[in-house]
């Protein structure tokens, strides 16, 4: 059995999520947390929160025991970009593209065999 949590439109761009996901992916729940509170990146804090939502999820809904969770899948898909515009020299503008990112972390029992 898996529980999933997803957290949309987050404010970091994807690609620096997925630098810290990759630490974690595979690992158990508690294991993941620990390295998760020791990563110095400023992505971490939404993937802890999404992580502790879906060991809730777990724990409440399917009736799974925290201890034994791990984590079966975790990725990050693009969100919609927001467009804004930087004035530059000589009357030209540059166009600043601020990423949103959506995290979905899936955990479950460790499958045997």
């Amino acid at each position: 059995m898996q529980a999933k949590a997803v957290v949309k439109y987050v404010r970091i761009s994807p690609r620096k999520v997925r630098q810290v996901i990759n630490l974690i992916r595979g690992k158990k729940v508690s294991d993941a947390l620990a390295i998760l509170k020791f990563t110095p990146h400023g992505s971490t804090v939404p993937v802890t929160k999404v992580l502790k939502s879906a060991v809730a999820n777990a724990e409440h809904n399917l009736e799974l025991v925290a201890d034994n969770l791990f984590i079966n899948q975790v990725f990050v898909n693009e969100g919609p970009t927001l467009k804004r515009i930087k004035a530059r020299a000589m009357g030209r503008a540059d166009q600043i593209r601020k990423r949103t990112s959506h995290i979905t972390v899936v955990v479950g029992e460790k499958k045997e065999g």
